[in-house]
C-alpha cells in the first residue's frame, strides 16, 4: 500500500525465472481521483495489462526509459498488473529489439501470449497464469557471454566499467555495445548508470541525500539523480503528493 487510495504491490519471481524477470507488480488506483505520477528509469522493460472504466482494456509494453516520464496519469480505478522483464528476456523471451520504443511504448494484440481483461481479476491468478506463459517460453541454451554478461551487471547494480566487463566476457566493448544498441536502443555505459540510479534511490528513501554508490563526490551523485528523476536528491525525497510511484513503495515498506 502506498497510501492515498493508491495500492501497490510487487513479487518477486522464483530461481527459475530469476534471470528473465525482475518482478511481477500490480497498481490499483482507488483514491476517486485522476492521479499525477512521475514515472522513473529503473532499467526494465515493462509488459502490462491496463484497465480503467474511461479507457478500457489494455496490453502494452514500455520500453526502457533514460528520462523521467512526465506526467504520466493513473485513471479513477485504473488497473495494472505487469511483468518487469530483465534483459535476457528481450532477446530470447520476447523475441524482438525493444530499440524502437526507448522512453516510449506500443500497444500490442488484445490477446498477447495468451492474456485477457479476465486476468486483471486477481494478481495471484495473473502471477500464476505468467509464471506458466513464461516458463514454456524458456530457451533451451544461452549464450554463455550474455549471461555472465548480465549476471555481473546486475550483481554490481551498474558499477562496473564497461572496460572491467570486457575482459571478463570476453566479448570488446564495441561488441557489447552493439548489442546493447541494437536490442535496447543505449550504450552500456548508459544502462549502468540507470541501474547506478535506481540503487540510490533505496539510500534516498532512507533520507540518506548522499552518493553510497559509486558517485565520484557529492555534486556528480546530485547532478546524476537530476538527470534521471528531473529532481534534486532533496526534491525527491520530498516527493509531494507521491508523484514518483517508485520511490513511495520503497518509503512505504
Amino acid at each position: 500500500m502506498i497510501g492515498d487510495g493508491l495500492y501497490y504491490k510487487i513479487v518477486k519471481p522464483d530461481h527459475t525465472l530469476s534471470d528473465f524477470v525482475d518482478s511481477f507488480w500490480c497498481l490499483y488506483n482507488h483514491s476517486g481521483q485522476v492521479k499525477e505520477t512521475i514515472g522513473l528509469p529503473d532499467g526494465r522493460v515493462d509488459l502490462f495489462l491496463f484497465r480503467s472504466p474511461a479507457e478500457g482494456f489494455r496490453i502494452i509494453l514500455l520500453g526502457l526509459g533514460t528520462l523521467p516520464h512526465e506526467q504520466a496519469t493513473i485513471p479513477i480505478d485504473g488497473v495494472i498488473f505487469c511483468i518487469s522483464l530483465k534483459l535476457l528476456a528481450i532477446e530470447y523471451i520476447l523475441n524482438e529489439s525493444v530499440a524502437d520504443i526507448i522512453n516510449s511504448g506500443k500497444i500490442l494484440e488484445h490477446d498477447f501470449w495468451g492474456f485477457s481483461e479476465q486476468d486483471l481479476q486477481d494478481f495471484d491468478y495473473f502471477i500464476d497464469k505468467s509464471v506458466q506463459v513464461l516458463s514454456s517460453m524458456l530457451p533451451a541454451t544461452i549464450d554463455a557471454r550474455k549471461q555472465k554478461l548480465f549476471d555481473l551487471i546486475y550483481e554490481s547494480k551498474g558499477t562496473i566499467s564497461v572496460s572491467e566487463l570486457s575482459e571478463k566476457v570476453f566479448w570488446t566493448s564495441r561488441q557489447i555495445n552493439r548489442y546493447f544498441n541494437q536490442w535496447f536502443g543505449l550504450s552500456l555505459k548508459v544502462y549502468s548508470n540507470i541501474l547506478r540510479f535506481r540503487a540510490s534511490l533505496d539510500h534516498i528513501a532512507q533520507g540518506k541525500l548522499f552518493p553510497d554508490e559509486h558517485f565520484f563526490d557529492q555534486n556528480h551523485f546530485i547532478k546524476e539523480i537530476k538527470k534521471f528523476s528531473g529532481v534534486v536528491p532533496k526534491e525527491l525525497l520530498k516527493n509531494k503528493n507521491d508523484r514518483f510511484i517508485l520511490l513511495s513503495s520503497l518509503t512505504s515498506k
